[in-house]
């Protein structure tokens, strides 16, 4: 049988940089006041003109660079994001033919925050079916497009960036591959995160949220899909060697590790140097920590995430 296996990672950063010092000169906040309630120290902001797909192409860049392939052994490209260029075409196929990767299957996942785990997965599964072999996965997002500046309580939390994987097929008896995927979404809940208007309503608007039940539902929900994809594998929580959670807010990364039992120590957290990218954050998070020698080969991981709808799930695999 076939499985999935992460060959290359890669993860940019637009250069203009916002400190929390920097909103308090046109908002009513501190410094202090959002470290000590979401853990953010800083974000990173799109420039003018510079665009969902610009970030993702670079991100690609690196992490085929990562790998060691070339563009034409590409043949799935999907792009996780809520902020994509145009209504159409796919964000996907934009990034295709920046890169230089033949025609092939490209389109954008949207489950916002949740969205990398949602892309991850159905490339996982276009490479079990045979309908792929190498497969460009990327999280990009500039959610500074939909923030309202002058809530304080949205515009402090999100940033925008990309992270990328390359997955190719590997026998199933590697053990480096993904072991597996659990997703879930329940639409009763979109409003406590959502932004109002959208292409069929004929406007756009910003980015809102009930920060308590988003808090809430996040530590639960992620806990509950770790947990659910673990038992499907057969992994217990000590065999853990990293979670690689999505980065929306430090006391919920804290609060998750918690749950599961685990030291911190155990848990990727960049938040204070990226804030919440969307479905950018876990790419951005793996890149830093492989990188910087903490993730290695034959290292079990998982991966939770929640978004706006509200979505949520977890993947499990072996670095």
């Amino acid at each position: 049988m076939v499985a999935s296996k992460v060959i290359g990672v890669g993860a940019y950063l637009p250069e203009k940089i916002v400190t929390n010092n920097d909103l308090a000169q046109t908002l009513e906040t501190s410094d202090e006041w959002i470290r000590s309630r979401v853990g953010i120290a800083k974000r990173h902001i799109a420039a003018e003109g510079e665009l969902t797909s610009h970030l993702a192409i670079k991100a690609a860049r690196l992490a085929l660079e990562h790998a060691q392939i070339t563009p034409e052994a590409i043949d799935l490209v999907i792009v996780a994001t809520t902020t994509p260029d145009y209504t159409f075409p796919a964000t996907a196929a934009l990034v295709q033919t920046a890169l230089g990767i033949p025609p092939c299957a490209a389109f954008d996942v949207q489950a916002v925050c949740s969205g990398f785990i949602y892309a991850l997965n159905t490339a996982d599964m276009y490479i079990k079916s045979g309908q792929s072999t190498c497969a460009l996965v990327i999280g990009a997002e500039t959610m500074s497009r939909l923030l309202d500046w002058t809530d304080r309580s949205t515009c402090v939390l999100f940033g925008d960036g990309a992270g990328a994987f390359i997955l190719k097929a590997t026998d199933s008896k590697d053990t480096s591959r993904i072991l597996g995927t659990k997703l879930y979404a329940d639409g009763a809940f979109k409003d406590a995160l959502y932004t109002q208007g959208g292409a069929s309503q004929g406007h756009f608007g910003t980015l809102h949220m009930n920060g308590k039940e988003v808090f809430k539902a996040a530590v639960v929900n992620m806990a509950k899909a770790i947990d659910c994809v673990l038992a499907d594998h057969h992994v217990k929580d000590a065999d853990i060697d990293w979670v690689v959670p999505h980065q929306a807010n430090q006391r919920i990364i804290e609060g998750l590790a918690e749950r599961l039992k685990l030291p911190m120590d155990k848990v990727i957290s960049t938040i204070a140097e990226h804030a919440n990218t969307s479905a950018a954050t876990i790419p951005l998070a793996f890149d830093v920590a492989v990188k910087d020698g903490r993730i290695k080969r034959g290292d079990v991981i998982v991966m939770p995430a929640m978004g706006g709808g509200f979505t949520w799930g977890a993947t499990l695999m072996v670095y």
